[in-house]
């Protein structure tokens, strides 16, 4: 079913350009697991294999990503402008998750919402749910979240490019700081040229390369803080914890996803191998958001999704924001 979902994302992709893959997969199974003649067998007899393909494939499709930063490329956009992008990386994260706990989300939903939106949407959400070990409905909930911002970005962003003044490698600069999935920055940056495109996905290779330390901190802050519960008696697995495993410090896949940015940076790969890498990547990521798709339930998140969708717009006018400020002043 996964990779129907796959096939079905693909063909909407290339009938549709401006509709990224990974948009498409993830409707496509939030559909399949509300349609009447569908949704026994999504939450029946596929269930297992669409879990995996939403953990499993997607830790694979997040390794393969690192093969898409070059350290040489970060480096030539300057130390102002990888500032920039982490100042609205952290101002982000730091403020979604405040904001979150602040409206009381439940269980790991402002951390995963503040990861979505701070890095790559929802291949980062998959990454940090697996040290945070969170519930699948909350990881489900959250790319849902997050995906929907992401695609109206795509017809807002542009909108606002001339009332704000904004030439193309400010444009671009902007959409790679502020668009949350790299499918998504690339259908709206592609809009104001090719000088855009290519800023926007630089600058958004910056935030991508924050997922491994931000991952890293975020598991050992919960390994520090179930080891205080631990001492105090308290009970140290958190909601969604399967049998109160200790987070790891840094799960193989990040680090596979670091080695892949080292193996990139050498420049031994031929531009026929990093094509290839990234095709397959689209492709697993694809897969793995079909199966996260199919594990949202919209009744249950209409009928919380009130604060849910309200974090969300918040969180996009601060990361809209942030970015554009930090952009009038580097670009």
């Amino acid at each position: 079913m996964a990779a129907l979902g796959v096939a079905l994302a693909w063909t909407a992709h290339r009938l549709l350009p401006a509709v990224p893959m990974l948009t498409a997969a993830i409707v496509l199974g939030v559909a399949a697991a509300h349609l009447p003649r569908l949704r026994a067998v999504v939450r029946g007899a596929a269930r297992p294999g669409l879990t995996f393909a939403g953990k499993r494939l997607m830790r694979a499709g997040v390794v393969l990503l690192g093969l898409s930063i070059g350290l040489g490329d970060v480096a030539g956009l300057g130390w102002e402008t990888v500032a920039m992008v982490l100042c609205t990386v952290a101002a982000t994260f730091g403020g979604t998750v405040w904001l979150g706990r602040r409206m009381k989300l439940p269980g790991d939903l402002p951390l995963l919402i503040a990861t979505g939106y701070a890095i790559c949407g929802a291949s980062a959400i998959g990454a940090m749910s697996d040290v945070s070990d969170s519930e699948e409905e909350d990881v489900a909930t959250a790319v849902a979240v997050v995906t929907l911002c992401g695609t109206l970005a795509i017809v807002v962003l542009p909108l606002l490019r001339q009332p704000l003044g904004l030439d193309a490698t400010q444009f671009g600069r902007w959409v790679g700081a502020g668009v949350h999935d790299v499918g998504q920055v690339v259908a709206t940056a592609q809009t104001a040229g090719p000088t855009a495109l290519r800023e926007a996905v630089l600058v958004k290779l910056i935030r991508v390369a924050m997922l491994a330390p931000l991952v890293a901190a975020v598991g050992l802050s919960l390994r520090h803080r179930r080891a205080g519960a631990a001492a105090a008696g308290a009970p140290t697995a958190p909601s969604g914890a399967r049998g109160g495993r200790r987070a790891p410090i840094v799960p193989l896949f990040v680090a596979g996803f670091l080695a892949m940015t080292a193996l990139r940076s050498t420049g031994l790969l031929p531009r026929t191998a990093l094509t290839a890498a990234h095709q397959v990547q689209e492709l697993l990521l694809a897969a793995a958001l079909v199966g996260l798709g199919s594990a949202v339930h919209l009744p249950s998140l209409v009928r919380g999704g009130g604060r849910v969708a309200a974090l969300g717009l918040c969180s996009w006018v601060v990361i809209a924001g942030v970015s554009y400020g930090g952009v009038l002043l580097t670009a």
